[in-house]
């Protein structure tokens, strides 16, 4: 009988944990990208002056 009145609230933590761990992997998703998009730029920027300086 105790079990039955204890899964909701479970289920319901369960759940936010859930929706919380979603945003956190999105979140890390995002500042990923964001630090590629850093990179490239980076790496394009190195390419520009080794052009210009090998012509």
């Amino acid at each position: 009988m105790a079990s039955k009145l204890l899964a909701p609230g479970l289920i319901g933590f369960l759940s936010i944990f859930n929706i919380l761990l979603y945003i956190a992997i999105i979140a890390a998703g995002v500042y990923g990208f964001i630090l590629f998009v850093r990179l490239a730029h980076l790496g394009i920027k190195a390419l520009r002056i080794y052009i210009d300086k090998n012509e």
